[in-house]
């Protein structure tokens, strides 16, 4: 492939030429090669200030220039799948001059987003949506005679979802006027697995003997066409458009982390990076005080494995990021990547689980939601024993909405026979672990939050905690706090700063959303003027089982004054963790006005 060597300039003047793709379309076709190192050295330069996704962006540079150099955006169409890619797309469509505010409190998306331009008609941060999405486009396009290409862009990671193949299999049958862009790097933010990555590669070797499964599929296959030679592209693409068959794929074959040596070295290591040296690529990550939650879990699954032999572990396509890598290093027949494919991942478990083996299904909560009929139909409704490790569980900084883990305490407790627990500290985790290995009466999930923990001793193995048991860890008169999940902390902390103002707080870790520990929280309804529950997660779940108990037990016909915090009814933009629990108040100091509000305390708290 010939490609733009990084040249680390900071003259730029093609690129400060062109603030919208029109302007690009001005530049003569030989300018373009010049324009892609311009914009490459851009990318490079921001994301070093700003942390975010790197290495997808440095691969579809020249794809991204030929796209908008080819068609006439945003009158065409072009929709890019999940997003991480989109960093030089952001920059040519007049977003430049805020690139650095990406995924900062106020600033730009690291996504894809509709509300922030025009030339992102379909907002994504999950993977394989955009055909489905660009199907819909052609098909209203069809319907209110207008004019105008429609371009899908889907890396080949993410054509091992199944919605991918849902939607080639609908656009195939319906001649759709679309054209799929596969963006071919052989890798998703872990190298892709499984017999279609097999066949693309035969595909881009030449291997194959001219069969393809997409011809099969109804489309036109077009390639391979090298996606860092910008000439190749652009003829390549203008003979599409110009062309009569839909729907046509389009198979460029690209380099994650292209043109810049060390995200080209480690393409997962930069696939997303924190803030870093330009010249030596080195990232800036301060040293951490405490271990990763997803480490934590990592090695009391791993000790559990030791001790059991039925201990397996299932994650789709997120090795690195669930943790399991580690324990596929020690256990690699135990181990099973399925690719970006959740509803296999979840019945697949399922499948182990029937057949006695302990499947532990690494996931995270904002991505469970893809399998949430799995969950249902294929685990819960027969009982299985699966057990559902959740990773990401509430906030999660500069990913913001998209990743936010919201949801899942209230779509997994109104489930027959499932057990939901949340940890509120690591050792707590190590314990859910051990808990989840030893408890085969059904499903079974625990969730735990991003990033680091709070520093408490961690045991080499976890004990199994009695199911629907909680925990006191202060003893107060007035009011109780009854924490769910990673707000033990600010709940504690809450608790310090109340007794500074005379206020006696009893602090509860819940431990089960389900089973509740019906004795615990009728004893903390009996015993306090008021009770509030903490949880990060939406409106349904932890705080509305509570309340259901007590209504059901006439726990409130006393005067007892309740209030449930949860996070509000809106999706919370990317910022700092810690100012997006401050904005949902769940933070302490909201905690601890909560409760003096409740108590009938008049005035503001101020900090002790």
């Amino acid at each position: 492939m010939t490609r733009m060597p990084w040249t680390n300039s900071s003259a730029r003047p093609l690129l400060d030429r062109v603030a919208f793709p029109a302007d690009l379309r001005a530049l003569e076709e030989t300018q373009l090669g010049a324009f892609c190192g311009e914009l490459r050295d851009e990318l490079i330069d921001v994301v070093s200030l700003t942390g975010g996704h790197l290495g997808a962006g440095l691969g579809v540079v020249e794809l991204t220039v030929a796209l908008h150099y080819v068609f006439d955006t945003p009158n065409d169409t072009l929709i890019w799948d999940v997003g991480h890619q989109s960093y030089p797309h952001k920059i040519i469509t007049g977003r430049r001059d805020r690139m650095t505010t990406l995924r900062q409190g106020g600033g730009l998306s690291g996504f894809t987003k509709r509300d922030e331009s025009p030339y992102d008609p379909f907002g994504a941060a999950h993977s394989s949506t955009s055909i489905s999405a660009g199907l819909g486009f052609a098909a209203a396009n069809r319907l209110m005679g207008r004019d105008g290409d429609v371009i899908a862009v889907i890396g080949d990671g993410a054509m091992s979802a199944g919605m991918a193949f849902e939607a080639l299999n609908n656009a195939g049958a319906d001649n759709a006027n679309l054209i799929v862009v596969l963006n071919d790097n052989h890798m998703s933010i872990a190298p892709p697995v499984g017999a279609i990555s097999d066949h693309l590669t035969a595909l881009s070797s030449g291997a194959s003997d001219g069969d393809n499964m997409f011809g099969a599929l109804g489309f036109d296959y077009v390639g391979p066409v090298d996606g860092h030679d910008i000439n190749a592209l652009v003829a390549t693409l203008r003979a599409v458009r110009d062309g009569e068959r839909r729907p046509v794929l389009v198979h460029a074959i690209t380099k994650k982390g292209n043109g810049y040596p060390p995200a080209e070295r480690s393409a997962d290591k930069y696939h997303g990076v924190a803030k870093f040296d330009v010249e030596t690529g080195a990232q800036a990550k301060g040293k951490p005080r405490a271990p990763s939650y997803t480490s934590v879990f990592a090695h009391a699954l791993i000790e559990e494995a030791r001790h059991d032999d039925r201990v397996v572990a299932i994650t789709a396509a997120m090795p690195s990021g669930t943790g399991l890598d580690r324990f596929q290093a020690t256990f690699p027949d135990r181990a099973f990547d399925v690719g970006i494919a959740e509803q296999h991942a979840v019945t697949f478990a399922g499948g182990l689980a029937a057949s006695g083996m302990k499947p532990f299904c690494a996931i995270y909560s904002t991505f469970l939601q893809r399998a949430y009929d799995q969950v249902v139909h294929d685990i819960a409704l027969q009982s299985l024993p699966v057990r559902f490790a959740i990773d990401r569980a509430g906030l999660v900084g500069a990913d913001g909405a998209t990743h936010a883990g919201a949801f899942d305490i209230a779509f997994l407790s109104c489930l027959p026979g499932m057990v939901v627990m949340a940890a509120s500290d690591e050792a707590e985790l190590t314990h859910m672990v051990a808990t989840a290995a030893a408890y085969d009466d059904g499903p079974i999930a625990f969730r735990y939050p991003r990033g680091e923990g709070i520093g408490v001793p961690v045991p080499a193995r976890g004990d199994v905690l009695e199911i629907g048991r909680g925990r006191v860890v202060r003893e107060g008169a007035q009011v109780a706090i009854l924490s769910f999940g990673g707000r033990l902390s600010s709940a504690v902390a809450a608790a310090d700063s109340l007794a500074a103002h005379g206020i006696s707080a009893t602090v509860a870790d819940a431990r089960f959303a389900k089973p509740l520990d019906r004795d615990l929280v009728l004893r903390l309804a009996r015993e306090h003027e008021a009770l509030i529950t903490v949880e990060e997660g939406a409106s349904g779940g932890f705080g509305s089982r509570v309340l259901e108990l007590l209504a059901t037990e006439k726990a409130l016909d006393g005067g007892l004054s309740i209030r449930t915090m949860t996070l509000p009814d809106a999706f919370i933009d990317h910022d700092r963790p810690d100012a997006m629990y401050a904005a949902a108040r769940l933070d302490a100091e909201s905690i601890a006005m909560t409760a003096r509000h409740t108590l009938g305390i008049s005035g503001d708290l101020q900090r002790a």
